[in-house]
Order: structure tokens, then sequence, then C-alpha cells
């Protein structure tokens, strides 16, 4: 990786020649432009008898002389130093270039296969250091300075990878998406207590696969206010003995609590999780933020009827729909028979589910958002 030295040319038959007087002036001695002085003529004598007569020091001198205009030579130095990856490997073909403050030409030389480099035969002087390399960011150095003579040693050169080639070596899945999304999702509360997890404040939003939708129906299920909320509720029946087939004590306070708990876990799992994944369907709520009043209220109740496929297109609410009244009719399986009405209680609850889903997502599109807790800091609205 050194730099190869300038080659003079051969003058072995040639007297010991003074550098600034033949190699510059006149190096080839045919140079004249005067038709009469075409023909060759005697060399001048050498001004001192003990000037070297190798090769290797004639070119030395041409050097010497080539880079400055004076005849006193500088001590010439060298750079060096080694370029590796993150990684610490060495990082070879790594074109390494060294560029001086004043008017010298920049020079480029490329890292051997232990990532080094060296530069040899550098006058003093302030310069800095760029390395550029496929797949990495470009580097500079701030500036330098050589000394005299100095064999400069550069600190370790780490180069870091360009942002594109870290966009395409990291690709996300659009279940990892998904998983991100549903992370974000399970930390929205309204008033910072009741979980809002089956809304997406992000039109767009990846769909769920089957497994995330059973995730977050059983979050959803295992949440401390899911079991609080039927509690409040069994106390209330039983002081207004609601369900008397139920009885009264303390048998009769926790089977009212299981019959609450019961046909809000069953809601939730067939739903938003069994039909959902059974007909490919998203069982959230999509804000839509956008649009008048009117239509807003217009979207908010329909989505009672309508949702997002997993295909991304609306369709039928099916999932919805027949998760309310498959719900209502497996409850007649645990409340008393005296409170059984068979065909027609199922439909009443069936039907009262599914408005007071509607009546929900309209609390969701004007009121709960200023509520919650945990709202991403700019939602993407709807279309």
């Amino acid at each position: 990786m050194h730099d190869a030295q300038p080659v003079c040319s051969r003058a072995d038959a040639l007297p010991p020649i003074r550098p600034h007087v033949a190699f510059v002036s006149n190096p080839l001695n045919v140079s004249s432009r005067n038709p009469a002085d075409r023909h060759p003529r005697p060399l001048p004598t050498p001004l001192h008898d003990d000037l070297p007569e190798a090769p290797g020091q004639q070119s030395a001198n041409f050097i010497s002389s080539d880079a400055s205009d004076s005849s006193d030579q500088q001590p010439s130095g060298s750079i060096s130093g080694t370029v590796l990856d993150p990684s610490g490997a060495q990082v070879e073909g790594a074109l390494v270039s060294i560029q001086f403050l004043d008017s010298r030409p920049q020079r480029t030389l490329a890292t051997d296969a232990t990532g080094s480099f060296n530069f040899t035969a550098i006058n003093p002087g302030t310069f800095k250091v760029a390395v550029v390399s496929s797949g990495f960011a470009n580097w500079v150095s701030s500036a330098l300075v050589l000394q005299k003579g100095q064999l400069y040693e550069l600190p370790t050169i780490t180069l870091q990878l360009s942002s594109a080639n870290t966009n395409v070596d990291v690709n996300f899945t659009r279940h990892d998406i998904a998983e991100e999304q549903v992370s974000l999702e399970e930390k929205q509360r309204v008033l910072g207590v009741f979980p809002n997890f089956y809304v997406s404040y992000n039109w767009d939003a990846v769909p769920l696969s089957s497994g995330q939708k059973f995730r977050l129906a059983l979050r959803t299920a295992y949440d401390p206010v899911s079991f609080a909320i039927p509690a409040i509720i069994a106390g209330t029946e039983q002081s207004q003995d609601t369900f008397s087939g139920y009885g009264q004590g303390t048998a009769g306070y926790f089977k009212r609590f299981g019959a609450s708990y019961g046909d809000g876990f069953i809601g939730n799992i067939l739903g938003n999780a069994i039909l959902p994944s059974v007909f490919h369907q998203d069982p959230r709520y999509f804000y839509k933020g956008t649009g008048t009043i009117r239509s807003r209220t217009l979207y908010a109740l329909s989505t009672a009827f309508i949702c997002k496929g997993d295909n991304g297109h609306w369709q039928p609410n099916y999932s919805f729909i027949l998760g309310n009244f498959a719900s209502a009719g497996i409850s007649n399986l645990y409340y008393p028979s005296s409170d059984r009405n068979g065909a027609g209680l199922t439909i009443r609850n069936g039907l009262i589910d599914t408005a007071s889903g509607a009546a929900s997502s309209l609390i969701q599109e004007f009121v709960v958002k200023r509520l919650s807790r945990g709202i991403p800091k700019n939602p993407i609205p709807g279309k």
C-alpha cells in the first residue's frame, strides 16, 4: 500500500548532475527551441565533486526539487492507520484520501486485507483524512498537523453503517408492526383506569393476526377492571334481589358475580377473538376524527353493522352481531330458570348488546379520546 516513488529516466551514463540545474531545467537536454542548439552540448561541470552518484539518491533529489521551489529538503513523514467496521472487522478496499490545506493535490489509497493504509513521503503541513466505502457512512477527520519527519499514526477509524443500508437490512413484517400497535393500544385507558384497548387511532393500522386477536381479548378479560365492574353489578343486583333464583348471602352474590363476569367474558372471546378469526375481520373501532358531525355520527353508528376486514375492505360485521346473539343464548345456561325466556330472552339480549355497541362507538368518536390516557400524540385520522 506504499505510494510508488517517481522513477527517473535512465541517466547512468551521465556525470553527477545538480538536480536544480539538470533535472528541473532540462532533464533530457533536448528542449532548446533554437535550431542551432539542437546538437548535444556538453553538460555543465558539477559544482561539488562530493555529490552522490547513486540513481536512488538522484530520484530522491528529484522529488524534493519537484515538491518545493527551494533547494533545501524538508524531512518527509508518513500517515498511516486502520479502518474497521462497527463489529471490529477490518474493512478491505476502503478509499482513504488525504487533502492538505495548501495547494498540494489530494492523494488516495485503498486499504489492504488488514484494513490498513500508509501514505509515505509526506511533507509537513495541515491535512484532513476522508474514508469512503460502499455500505458505510462517509468518514472525515478534523484538521490534523503533520510535523517534519513525523510518522503519524491515526487512531483506529470505525465506520458506521449508512442509513440507506440500515433501512435495507432492518425489515419489519406486518405481524411485527401489528404487535407494536397492539402494545400501544394496551396502554389506552379512559380516565387512566378503564381499558380502552379496542380502539385504533391509526386509520391504516395493520390487521391483527388470529393470535393477536386472542391475546387482546384475554388481556381485556383478565384486566382488574373486568373483575371490578361485575363485582359492583353483583352487589347492586343482590341488594335489589334481581335474579331472585340465585338467592341471598355469599352464595347468591358469587352466582350473580359469575353470571355478570361470564356475560362479559363470553361476549368478548366470541365477538373479539373467535368469530373475527373465523371471518377474518378486525374487532377494533377505527377512530375517524375528521369530517362533519353528521358524517362522524353516521360512521360511528354504522360500525355496529359494518367493520374492516383483514383485507382492508369494509364488510358486514358478522363477528359482532353473531357474537352478541351467541353470548346471549349461552347465558340461558347459567341464569335462574325462573328468569329464562328461551328465544325471547336471547333475542332481546342480543339486540340490547348490539344497540349498546353502537352507542359505545358514538361515545368513542366524540368523547372518549378527550378523557383517555395513552393515546398517540399524532393519531392518523380517517379519510
